[in-house]
């Protein structure tokens, strides 16, 4: 059970993408006409979702079955 705690510690990878804006503050590059500031916010929102998916079928293990 312990071992499983620490897979949570993936969620901070999203927090921390998003955290600093100097890392996506930029129009360039675009994709199909979408700024990046725009689409990168939009990847880590469904990077973030697959995450949490993931992170949370480690952790229950099957023990609700």
């Amino acid at each position: 059970m312990g071992r499983r705690r620490w897979v949570a510690l993936v969620l901070v990878i999203p927090f921390i993408a998003v955290l600093w804006p100097p890392f996506y503050a930029a129009l360039q590059p675009e994709w199909q006409g979408i700024p990046y500031f725009i689409w990168y916010q939009f990847l880590w929102a469904i990077i973030s979702a697959a995450l949490t998916v993931a992170v949370y079928r480690v952790q229950d293990g099957g023990e609700s079955r």
